[in-house]
């Protein structure tokens, strides 16, 4: 098997508990060689189940799970070669960090011996050397994910699978930990396929990200394609901030469309991103970093057909840039974001202004349903 071929192949797999609700729906799926694969998606989505379908504390109803080409399905967890990373980190407390460390080598009969020289190299790649003889409480909520990490690649897995790993920690050292684990999957080239709720963990840490939602995969790509080229409304509102509205397409011409905004009757340009027909109903997106605002009637730049007018409601400081809320002519709100040293060029709070954008930056889904 060479390195391009896949070490993870999901087949068609479907899962359902009562035999109606699908969990998981027909997925097709493959994780490759030595990636950080992020499962993202909303509760109740399918991508923690998708996780324990893998790991095999979980049974699919419906298709295969192959795993350097082989099917998982008759392979049970403990014989799978998959290291697991849990949010509380379960470890076991009455034993030391090398004791919980060294645990999957001792249920493996690895001997004494090398036992404590993996369990060294393992400590010193979580940058935990000499913390082998402390207990789990002895040590900070960081630290505890650090040894459930090492403990998960001590027996030097193919594949090691996180769920929500970062979810007790403060907000500090849950950043703090993104990056100490992104820079150990660069340094070790495991496969690594990371589950989270958190749209800017998976963008921060991923190679590529699948966006679960109602069972199913509704874009699998890389961070920036999933930013700025969403698929659907449902991955555009999903991932990052958004502006949104609603109207009815008028007119497409080589992808370029108008589209007729309900609120205030007002004709915009975009890009159409998904089939629609003409005077069907659709989503408009926009992030706020990609809209301009200035003072009504002003001559900064832009497209005619990607202006609207309305008041600036607030400003928002926020460190190191700046929210401004706009409310638009029909009752609609945008946000608008600006780095910080733009901060000083804009209108007065309660002032006419107009907020614009270049069309390709507008995208325009079908509504979902």
């Amino acid at each position: 098997m060479s390195d391009s071929d896949p070490i993870v192949r999901f087949v068609g797999i479907g899962k359902t508990y009562d035999g109606v609700t699908r969990i998981v729906d027909d997925l097709h799926l493959d994780i490759r060689r030595g990636e950080f694969l992020t499962l993202l998606g909303p509760s109740g989505s399918g991508k923690t189940t998708t996780l324990m379908l893998l790991a095999g504390f979980e049974t699919p109803t419906a298709g295969e799970i192959l795993v350097e080409g082989r099917p998982l399905s008759r392979v049970p967890p403990y014989q799978r070669n998959i290291g697991m990373v849990f949010q509380n980190y379960a470890l076991f407390p009455h034993m030391t960090i090398a004791e919980n460390i060294a645990f999957p080598l001792s249920v493996r009969g690895v001997r004494a011996a090398e036992r404590a020289k993996r369990v060294e190299r393992a400590l010193d790649m979580v940058q935990l050397g000499g913390f082998g003889q402390r207990r789990p409480a002895q040590l900070s909520g960081g630290q505890q994910q650090r040894v459930a990490v090492a403990r998960a690649l001590v027996f030097e897995p193919k594949l090691i699978l996180m769920d929500e790993p970062l979810g007790a920690l403060d907000k500090q050292l849950r950043e703090q930990m993104q990056l100490e684990i992104r820079r150990l999957h660069q340094r070790l080239g495991v496969t690594m396929t990371y589950v989270t709720h958190d749209q800017a963990e998976a963008l921060t840490m991923s190679d590529r990200i699948a966006v679960f939602h109602r069972g199913k995969i509704e874009q699998l790509d890389t961070p920036e394609q999933l930013y700025e080229h969403p698929k659907n409304a449902f991955v555009a509102r999903f991932i990052g901030e958004n502006n949104r509205l609603d109207g009815r397409l008028e007119a497409v011409t080589d992808g370029r469309c108008t589209i007729r905004i309900a609120a205030g009757d007002t004709c915009i340009d975009g890009t159409l991103v998904e089939p629609v027909r003409n005077g069907g109903a659709v989503t408009v997106s926009l992030r706020p970093e990609r809209v301009q605002v200035c003072a009504a009637g002003h001559t900064i730049g832009g497209h005619p057909g990607c202006r609207m007018a309305g008041l600036l409601r607030e400003i928002i400081y926020l460190g190191d840039h700046v929210r401004a809320r706009v409310a638009l002519t029909g009752n609609e709100e945008f946000m608008v974001k600006r780095p910080i040293s733009e901060a000083h060029t804009l209108p007065r709070i309660g002032a006419a202004v107009e907020v614009f954008w270049t069309p390709e930056h507008c995208r325009a889904f079908a509504q979902e349903s």
